[in-house]
């Protein structure tokens, strides 16, 4: 694989960085980030600004209205993106259903859905887990069952991020019990205001409100909402949790991290009064997890560049999950260490937008804790680590 970037790859950095600084607004780039991303009106802003530019989607082919760019421009657009502060766009509809529907979807369900996912007007959630169906998602018992030119729909749903936001979900559903768990699952595309719809929020140990149990009661869901054939949405799913997996190593994002947390470490100090930049403990902590994210950025390259060949995301996808989800946790573990006491001040009303009171301690600490509160879960979603370390055992240990 080679590393060095060619003279075209620099051109467009500077060409990204050139974009960035002149229509990035300072209020979105100046934004907290909380679990997935800013504030809602803040993040469509900034959606809408790489809509126009053509910029939105970077990992979709041309013909489906991405970029088309190489693995190399992705990545250079991911990490300038993140050294500028841009935000996270919403991964839902952008990584998770759209490639899902420009592949395996007819010609009238990338008419409806693909516009709106490009543009960012629709809003999508994810119907995957249940209650008891989680790592086992192949157990879920949401059912569906056909009643003429429609599914009706029965079951519940849980840790359904923005499902409170989102205009649609897409949803696995039962529609064979008589068969192997993974051989009766279809794959259905819900308009969330279809009646029978219901939503609880769930508060996580952030303070904050992301998640949310969705329940259905005899909705009734076209089947022209389904994509491909009955029962076999499995197969979608898994290239969908292929996708998401390759994401969510998150280098640009814990790149910047460390960054910060350097930053962080000049000003703070430890129990002896030195600067934590002076502690050799904080710093060989700080340095092991550094080691392991440029452990994870080759790897990463390494996964993308067979995939710019045409080699498709298999249980490698497993091994960034495992490694990027670890190195996100201990940066956000040392930055609780890193401002000590100031962790335990509660900045919900603010971060909720409810109180301009002054934050508790330095500004950078207002969302160190809510952030690491919601990372706990980071290597939960998405396939719990524990069931990425199976899938790695068998598949290439062949234990």
């Amino acid at each position: 694989m080679q590393l060095a970037l060619r003279p075209e790859d620099e051109i467009f950095r500077r060409e990204v960085r050139q974009f960035l600084k002149e229509n990035l607004p300072r209020d979105v780039a100046e934004a907290r980030a909380v679990g997935v991303s800013v504030p809602k009106l803040l993040l469509k802003r900034w959606h809408k600004t790489l809509y126009e530019k053509g910029w939105v989607a970077p990992a979709w082919p041309k013909a489906a209205g991405g970029t088309g760019w190489s693995v190399t421009q992705q990545h250079i657009f991911q990490e300038e993106c993140a050294q500028a502060n841009a935000p996270s766009l919403m991964p839902f509809g952008l990584s998770m259903v759209g490639p899902v529907i420009y592949t395996f979807g007819n010609d009238a369900q990338k008419a409806q859905h693909i516009p709106g996912i490009l543009s960012g007007d629709v809003w999508w959630c994810q119907g995957y887990s249940e209650p008891g169906s989680g790592s086992d998602l192949a157990s879920l018992k949401t059912k569906a069952v056909r009643d003429g030119d429609t599914y009706v729909v029965n079951g519940q749903k849980i840790w359904t991020s923005y499902a409170h936001e989102a205009d649609w979900i897409f949803c696995l559903v039962r529609t064979d019990d008589q068969s192997k768990p993974q051989e009766g699952i279809s794959f259905l595309l819900i308009d969330m205001k279809t009646p029978g719809i219901t939503g609880r929020p769930l508060v996580s140990i952030d303070e904050l409100h992301h998640l949310n149990e969705v329940f259905f009661e005899d909705v009734r869901v076209p089947i022209a909402n389904r994509i491909g054939e009955e029962n076999k949405g499995w197969t979608y799913a898994k290239f969908l949790l292929a996708h998401e997996r390759t994401g969510i190593a998150g280098v640009p994002q814990s790149k910047k991290a460390a960054e910060e947390l350097r930053r962080i470490a000049g000003t703070e100090r430890a129990s002896d009064g030195k600067r934590l930049a002076d502690d050799p403990d904080f710093q060989a902590a700080l340095a092991d997890i550094e080691v392991k994210l440029a452990a994870l950025e080759i790897t990463n390259l390494r996964i993308l560049a067979e995939t710019e060949k045409g080699t498709s995301v298999g249980v490698e996808a497993s091994v960034l999950k495992i490694l990027g989800t670890e190195v996100q946790q201990a940066l956000q573990t040392l930055a609780v260490e890193a401002i000590g006491y100031y962790a335990h001040a509660s900045h919900r009303e603010r971060l909720e937008g409810r109180s301009n009171a002054p934050v508790v301690g330095p500004e950078y600490g207002e969302t160190i804790f809510a952030s690491y509160g919601f990372g706990r879960a980071a290597s939960i979603y998405g396939g719990s680590n524990e069931i990425q370390r199976n899938v790695l055992a068998k598949a290439v240990l062949g234990l």
